[in-house]
């Protein structure tokens, strides 16, 4: 079978489906159980494991300049 041919065919079904309302609905039901439920993360406080990750004796003013003087410049030619 070719893509077109399984696209047709697919197309077909599909429209087979969608013209039955009781039909739709239990292929809905069916694809949504397929997929796992979201789960979501809303635990408080759950960024506070992140805290303190970093290990410096470094003051922050030291940090920044240690990035901004560790910068270099764009060597690149670009045309235009």
């Amino acid at each position: 079978m070719t893509a077109l041919q399984l696209n047709a065919e697919l197309y077909r079904a599909m429209s087979e489906i969608a013209n039955d309302k009781t039909l739709l609905a239990k292929v809905l039901k069916y694809v949504k159980s397929l997929a796992p439920a979201k789960t979501e993360n809303n635990e408080e406080g759950w960024a506070d494991s992140f805290s303190g990750a970093w290990k410096d004796s470094r003051s922050t003013e030291e940090i920044i300049n240690d990035i901004l003087e560790s910068r270099t410049p764009n060597s690149r030619e670009i045309e235009l």
